[in-house]
């Protein structure tokens, strides 16, 4: 039986990422992210015996954000475009037990709307600097409920502004699969 899953399978992938802090400008909340990731198989000409590349056709997780005045507000995370020279990889590390590496490369559009923030209800639409990167040690794919860490904060811009980071996701530490 062959660990890694067949090339062009569409595999859908449940998202939970609590507690995940998120600095806005010079403010910062922690909000709890809920929705999904679909992913293709792909072939990944550099090892195709060991690993399979990861395109990512489906992704969006959401939150609701506190705010000082009672009026609720949310934050859209969604994938930018479609992605067309997939980065994401899951490897596997070890044959027996099985024990793979699950490597996502995600950039992607964050929407920020905060009735009341002073932007005339206008809503804050940012995109990553540099793809974020999340990383899974897994013992069976698809994941189940498996934790995964970003590798480094996320930088987010206003692509009007690019040199200005106007928020930071610190950390996403996100369960996937099986929720």
């Amino acid at each position: 039986m062959p660990l890694l899953p067949p090339i062009g399978a569409e595999i859908p992938c449940s998202m939970l990422a609590i507690n995940s802090p998120l600095k806005i400008r010079n403010s910062l909340v922690t909000v709890d992210f809920r929705g999904g990731i679909k992913h293709r198989v792909d072939v990944n000409p550099n090892d195709p015996i060991n690993s399979v590349r990861m395109r990512t056709v489906g992704f969006k997780i959401s939150a609701e954000l506190p705010s000082e005045n009672g009026d609720r507000g949310s934050i859209t995370i969604e994938q930018n475009d479609v992605d067309v020279d997939p980065k994401s990889l899951l490897r596997i590390t070890q044959s027996f037990p099985p024990k793979f590496e699950n490597i996502m490369v995600l950039s992607f559009t964050m929407v920020i709307e905060q009735p009341g923030n002073g932007n005339g209800g206008e809503p804050l639409i940012l995109t990553t600097k540099d793809p974020a990167k999340l990383i899974g040690t897994l013992t069976q794919y698809p994941p189940k409920g498996d934790l995964y860490q970003l590798q480094n904060p996320v930088d987010l811009i206003d692509l009007e502004n690019p040199d200005t980071v106007v928020a930071t996701l610190q950390k996403l530490p996100v369960k996937i699969g099986g929720l």
